[in-house]
């Protein structure tokens, strides 16, 4: 198992984002997804913050260098802040399960990104792979008309659009954390990303004027038990194990083990919220997978 810990470590980490994807579909339907982001951040700093004092004997990242804290600080607005806030709103306008097919399209956008950023190399596979990911995408997304040629969304652009920024926010968020973090404590550099995260939305409540909704959720107690075991799982466990996955293991064997969620999504969609799938659909989502695979391992 030593040798491949970095890989049932992203294993887990794509079980753990099933449980808060679902989590947190259940509870945005209910409160909405802005009020949603701030205070699963809030719990999970709180979850975080005592397990590193019990584990490093840190309650928060002192030791990390400026530097550190700098490209962590970027990294959590761009992939809490603006990632998740999109991500979060597709979840409510086209469910977890679609919404986290297209976030499939995470690890070809992390190794774009660190071909831009960090000189990291794309071969003729990785582009293949891309294409493949991106056509079960589209076999889940569009649809024929019947008795005609023309081709549909079947679920709303808007949300469609909004789970691809969250997957810009996501790959670009990973490349950055990368980049910040190098040997760093994983569960630190994670709490890092969530302080930051946390004061983009302070900031953008103060600006919004939208306080009020989130007393409103804080007395929803079926939503608050949504959330809070989203925000264990996601932010806290999620966030946490994938970067430690990727400092035993490469960032492309992690992200594709972890683009397994949305084939582990499928049965939960059809028992938790009753959701009719077809096998175009099913399909799909393993092209998509299968697309990633090919990205990374041919």
């Amino acid at each position: 198992m030593t040798a491949f810990f970095g890989e049932f470590i992203a294993l887990a980490t794509a079980f753990c984002w099933t449980i808060t994807s679902i989590a947190f579909e259940w509870a945005g339907k209910k409160v909405g997804s802005l009020p949603l982001n701030l205070i699963r951040l809030v719990l999970a700093l709180i979850f975080i913050s005592i397990f590193s004092y019990f584990r490093s004997g840190l309650f928060i990242a002192s030791n990390a260098s400026a530097e550190a804290w700098g490209w962590l600080t970027l990294s959590g607005i761009i992939g809490f802040l603006i990632g998740d806030l999109l991500l979060f709103q597709a979840f409510v306008l086209i469910g977890a399960r679609v919404s986290m097919l297209i976030m499939a399209l995470t690890p070809p956008i992390a190794a774009f990104f660190g071909w831009l950023i960090l000189n990291e190399h794309m071969t003729a596979s990785n582009l293949i792979g891309m294409a493949v990911t991106i056509l079960g995408i589209a076999m889940v997304i569009l649809a024929k008309e019947k008795n005609q040629k023309t081709v549909k969304m079947r679920y709303p652009l808007k949300g469609i659009l909004m789970a691809f920024g969250g997957a810009v926010g996501q790959g670009l968020g990973l490349v950055i954390s990368k980049l910040g973090m190098k040997d760093y404590d994983p569960f630190l550099s994670t709490q890092i990303r969530i302080i930051a995260g946390i004061m983009g939305y302070v900031a953008l409540f103060f600006v919004l004027g939208k306080w009020k909704s989130v007393f409103i959720a804080l007395q929803h107690k079926k939503a608050m038990t949504g959330i809070s075991a989203g925000a264990v799982f996601g932010p806290f466990l999620g966030v946490s194990l994938s970067l430690l996955a990727i400092q035993h293991t490469t960032t492309g064997i992690v992200s594709t083990i972890i683009s397994i969620v949305p084939v582990l999504l499928i049965i939960p969609a059809i028992v938790v919220f009753k959701e009719k799938i077809t096998l175009k659909e099913v399909a799909g989502a393993m092209v998509a997978f299968a697309g990633v695979v090919m990205f990374f391992v041919f």
